[in-house]
């Protein structure tokens, strides 16, 4: 679904996954900076919008999800998996609560999948499912945003700033007196800073959720059962995950970027080492130079120098060894 904020100056389309909306405006740094200052917004309309409604929508959600949201308080924010029965991530759900309906935006291309098992688990229960992505746009704003939100629009507030469910014909006037526009790109580097792990990025066919720390902030620990709970519970009590995320400073006088899927190896080893990772995420911070987020075997030494592709990296322990 392509954005109408495209036509704004400046605006060069995403690509890949994230098509659809703006990959930033003609200055990435100065986009970044507006964001970390608390202002201007980011346009996410391309991602899915999922809403559930009906008397038994949270305690029907609580045996689906990781996250514990039988109370969840009207109003408050919470992020939730939807594991395979191995204990593989399949969806991440962005929640909140209005009092009468669940509201969650998904990845994008996901809410078809997401929305046909969760018709698939109804079962008895008064609840229904619908695809609101027709209808509304997410939007962002930044931690430390002053900016007056449009009266009757559904907010998910975090520590990372606040997701606006905004209805879709409103977006253009939403823009007009909230900007500047920040696109992607800047978006996708203070994520990359911060750490915070996205599916289908982070995240492969056989990803589990204490590979990218998702334990505690997306998964739940002393909630009952739900698919995939076996291994969760398994590899917390009993074991390590196979792989840790790694935050990496990578070499700034490189002109490219690794791009996801780049092979990481110990430098130690040379370009021609065993392979013990790769590449997720990278992006162009507007202090930190150029850095990226990586998957690794859990027992490379937490001090190893590496290489992604021919890059010199540095790590940074994220989810512990």
């Amino acid at each position: 679904m392509k954005s109408p904020l495209l036509s704004l100056p400046g605006a060069v389309p995403a690509e890949g996954v994230d098509e659809g909306v703006a990959a930033h405006y003609g200055d990435l740094f100065r986009e970044q900076r507006a964001l970390a200052d608390g202002t201007g917004f980011v346009d996410l309309s391309h991602r899915g919008v999922v809403t559930v409604t009906g008397e038994d929508r949270l305690s029907w959600l609580h045996l689906l999800l990781t996250q514990h949201v039988s109370e969840l308080p009207v109003g408050e924010a919470a992020e939730a998996l939807i594991l395979s029965a191995h204990g593989h991530i399949e969806h991440a759900l962005y929640l909140v609560d209005d009092g009468t309906t669940v509201w969650a935006h998904v990845e994008p291309g996901t809410q078809d999948a997401l929305i046909a098992y969760l018709e698939s688990m109804k079962f008895f229960y008064r609840v229904e499912v619908a695809d609101r992505t027709d209808g509304y746009a997410v939007v962002h704003l930044p931690a430390g945003s002053i900016a007056e939100v449009p009266e009757g629009v559904v907010v998910r507030e975090t520590a990372y700033g606040r997701d606006l469910f905004l209805p879709r014909d409103a977006l253009e006037s939403f823009a007009a007196t909230h900007g500047p526009a920040a696109g992607l790109l800047a978006h996708e580097a203070l994520r990359v800073e911060h750490h915070r792990p996205r599916l289908g990025f982070e995240t492969d066919h056989r990803t589990i959720p204490h590979e990218l720390g998702w334990i505690g902030t997306a998964v739940h620990l002393q909630k009952g059962c739900y698919r995939g709970q076996e291994t969760v519970a398994r590899v917390q009590n009993l074991g390590k995950p196979p792989r840790r995320l790694v935050f990496l400073h990578l070499d700034g006088s490189e002109v490219h970027l690794p791009v996801p899927g780049t092979e990481i190896r110990v430098a130690d080893e040379g370009p021609e080492g065993r392979k013990i990772g790769f590449v997720t995420t990278s992006a162009r911070h507007h202090e930190l130079g150029p850095v990226a987020l990586a998957l690794v075997k859990r027992n490379v030494p937490v001090d190893a120098r590496l290489l992604a592709g021919q890059t010199a990296a540095a790590q940074e322990v994220v989810v512990e060894p």
